[in-house]
């Protein structure tokens, strides 16, 4: 099945951000995959969203955003056989991520650098 419109589907938020979603499925799924826009799900629908893109599993659904022009953002659950393949095809081949939230990952580990000014730059 190739249109979300032909599936059984559920709302379970409707016209919200992108950020709101993310939320959403990383605070309601007992599994998170992050993927980047354009993800091929349901063998024609490409994810639409800001990055990372968060697709959450809990049990034989998956949850995902879908954006529609002129109506904004939601967020659906589908329950059936293509929803169970496309767990599958997650499980394969992305990474799983926590049940955090990206925002509250730990700051990385860059070494610091220190200040220069303009003049010391030209004294050498």
């Amino acid at each position: 099945m190739s249109c979300i419109e032909q599936m059984k589907y559920e709302i379970l938020l409707d016209r919200i951000s992108y950020k709101e979603a993310r939320a959403y499925i990383e605070n309601n799924s007992e599994e998170i995959y992050y993927v980047a826009p354009g993800y091929k799900i349901f063998k024609d629908y490409h994810i639409i969203g800001v990055p990372p893109v968060a697709l959450g599993v809990k049990g034989n659904a998956l949850i995902f955003t879908y954006t529609k022009p002129c109506y904004g953002t939601f967020v659906l659950t589908v329950d059936n056989e293509e929803s169970i393949k496309e767990i599958a095809k997650l499980r394969e081949k992305e990474t799983k991520k926590e049940n955090t939230s990206v925002k509250k990952s730990k700051p990385s580990k860059k070494a610091k650098k220190t200040q220069v000014s303009f003049s010391d730059i030209w004294k050498k």
